[in-house]
């Protein structure tokens, strides 16, 4: 369920559980936020990496059929970025909820470089 999303727009939180799922069935692309930096030090695995400093939302990986779902630290980076992306027109409002962090609390692995 879609709430008003606090940068903007509308946006649906989505537990590390729902995430997981998705992308071992092949129905989410995860979209990492952070920063170079930070994905390098550790990430979840499958993850496409899409800083938000240098954010552009025209150039956003396709997720065909795919639910494109954005992902960060904690889950502040993440609603920005679907905020971003609303207001380029496009239509992503799914967020890891807690980030990285709630993954890890989770219990589900992260890789390193």
């Amino acid at each position: 369920m879609s709430e008003p999303n606090p940068f903007g727009g509308r946006i649906t939180h989505l537990t590390p559980e729902e995430v997981q799922a998705g992308m071992a069935e092949g129905t989410i692309l995860l979209v990492d936020v952070r920063e170079p930096n930070e994905t390098a030090a550790e990430r979840i695995p499958g993850a496409a990496i899409f800083p938000l400093t240098t954010f552009d939302a025209a150039a956003l990986p396709d997720p065909g059929a795919r639910r494109l779902v954005f992902s960060c630290r904690s889950g502040q980076r993440s609603q920005r970025a679907a905020a971003l992306a609303q207001a380029a027109g496009l239509d992503y409002e799914a967020h890891l909820q807690g980030g990285i962090l709630g993954w890890k609390q989770a219990g589900f692995a992260t890789e390193t470089d």
